[in-house]
Formats: structure tokens, C-alpha cells, sequence
């Protein structure tokens, strides 16, 4: 299964692969610090294990910092 992540297209062998995998899969560093966007919706954590993605979905981690004075 190909899937897009940060604008990179990936290939995938798992038959069925849930969020929270793909999290593993791609070592995302602290997850719980992490958003996750699909197919431009923002899904909430409790949804990463149930969610499963299909063929030609886009994945976008977004990396929230704080800073400033």
C-alpha cells in the first residue's frame, strides 16, 4: 500500500495499518506531542489505533514548538 507522508510517498506491505502503527512504524519521537492530519482532517488521539489507512491516503505529522520571550 502506498501512502503519502510529509509529502513523500511510502510503500507499505502490512494488509491493515492503523495510525498508531504507522506512528511506530515511522519512529515519530513523543507522539503525544504530535498532531496527526488525514486527508486534510485532523483526528483526534483516542482515534490513532482504529483508524485505518487505505491505499493513496495522505498523512501529514505536524511538530508543534514553543518558544518567544
Amino acid at each position: 500500500m502506498k501512502i503519502n507522508i510529509n509529502g513523500e510517498t511510502k510503500e507499505f506491505q502490512q494488509g491493515e495499518l492503523s495510525v498508531a502503527e504507522l506512528l511506530k512504524l515511522e519512529k515519530v519521537e513523543m507522539p503525544d506531542m504530535v498532531s496527526v492530519q488525514l486527508n486534510d482532517e485532523f483526528l483526534r488521539q483516542p482515534d490513532y489505533e482504529g483508524t485505518i489507512l487505505k491505499e493513496g491516503d495522505v498523512i501529514n505529522f505536524l511538530y508543534f514548538m514553543g518558544g518567544g520571550a
